[in-house]
């Protein structure tokens, strides 16, 4: 516990690389379905709009949503959660067609000319998107992911959909008003990624503002990086012994014990890899992470809300554009 690892030169023995990763196991329970599947939108010629028939007017906003991996695979409750909130506040919210990458993992791992081209082929598929639905006024494009957040601000948007911006989808809702009033029996740490989504508003103030009650900044990498994890599990190892020390000062400062007690502090974050990074240390903390948006969903919609909501869409709820 109280000892840090070993610090390492040069490449891990095979050995070595076993030992650390299994130390800290990757989450289990993970969806067993992605956003897409359980919508019922997976079409790649299709482009879904989705939107509450009941609150849509003329001057509802058009929103061009973009999931990325992370959201709509990995941990699909995320996509489901973004869109379900974006549901609620009357928004129609365009997918787009197909599953698609943004491109940050391929050109972040070295291959440049793989990067590029899954950018440029996006780019071009979104001009024929906004062609597409010239007839909506789509002003914003929202992200889930700090990751994509990063690769997107590369794709020229504002020549996709003139006059468009960029923006999280916390800070979106923030923009919008939602806000809880306080939560009843916990209080929350938040841990902002490396790969900031939020770029438009201070990320405190509005995981504040949309919990409705005073979120606390947990510093440090949680040690994910991306696939840092998995390509080099000993520095990861050495990265979470000073986190896990912040995690646990954390919660003392909230509470005066070291580890969360049935869910009396809770992590939130708004990036996937932090997701599956910050699940690693739920043993030595009792720590719950999620998404900000997952626990706005919860609070608002209440439980359950996932059926519901894809019940909701189904019926009704989803239009379906030929591209």
């Amino acid at each position: 516990g109280d000892k840090p690892p070993a610090a390492t030169t040069g490449k891990m023995e095979i050995k070595e690389q076993v030992i650390n990763f299994v130390k800290k196991p990757m989450p289990a329970g993970l969806p067993m379905q992605t956003m897409r599947a359980m919508l019922g939108v997976e079409d790649e010629k299709i482009v879904p709009i989705l939107r509450d028939p009941a609150k849509v007017t003329e001057e509802s906003d058009a929103v061009f949503y973009f999931p990325g991996c992370g959201s709509e695979r990995l941990f699909s409750e995320v996509g489901l959660a973004t869109m379900a909130m974006l549901y609620e506040t009357g928004a129609q919210t365009v997918l787009p067609p197909g599953y698609l990458c943004c491109g940050y993992p391929q050109t972040s791992a070295g291959d440049k000319a793989k990067g590029s081209k899954i950018t440029t082929d996006n780019r071009v598929l979104f001009h024929r998107v906004a062609n597409t639905l010239n007839y909506l006024d789509i002003k914003t494009v929202v992200v889930s992911c700090g990751t994509c957040m990063d690769q997107l601000m590369k794709y020229q948007f504002d020549k996709i959909f003139p006059g468009c911006r960029l923006l999280d989808i916390h800070e979106y809702l923030l923009e919008k008003g939602v806000s809880l009033d306080g939560v009843e029996g916990s209080q929350y740490l938040y841990h902002d990624p490396c790969h900031a989504p939020m770029k438009t508003h201070d990320p405190i103030k509005v995981a504040s503002t949309l919990m409705g009650t005073e979120v606390k900044l947990s510093e440090r990498c949680c040690g994910e990086a991306g696939t840092l994890a998995v390509s080099r599990p000993d520095i990861s190892t050495q990265i979470r012994f000073r986190k896990q020390q912040e995690l646990q000062q954390g919660i003392e400062a909230l509470t005066g014990e070291v580890m969360a007690k049935d869910g009396n502090v809770k992590l939130l974050t708004s990036c996937p890899a932090c997701v599956q990074g910050l699940s690693r240390y739920a043993d030595d903390t009792n720590l719950e992470t999620t998404y900000i948006v997952s626990e706005l969903a919860n609070k608002v919609l209440g439980e359950g809300w996932q059926k519901r909501f894809i019940e909701r869409a189904k019926e009704g709820g989803i239009e379906r554009v030929l591209l």
